[in-house]
């Protein structure tokens, strides 16, 4: 009975909490604007890869690696 009520928690949590914001791209209609915001999230990526990268480069040069 409890792991029921736990799996339904879960569950709940998902659907009206966790993926809220995917209705929102959901009802985008216009093409630019869903691959705006794709592009963003693409540069936001390659940024955060790019710095790790750095990072790692610095510390194999310092001997930390």
């Amino acid at each position: 009975m409890i792991a029921n009520n736990i799996f339904r928690a879960i569950g709940e949590f998902c659907t009206n909490i966790a993926f809220k914001p995917y209705d929102f791209f959901r009802s985008m209609d216009g093409w630019w604007i869903s691959n705006t915001v794709n592009v963003i999230l693409i540069t936001i990526g390659f940024i955060a890869m790019f710095y790790w990268l750095g990072q790692m480069a610095k510390q194999h040069k310092e001997g930390a690696l």
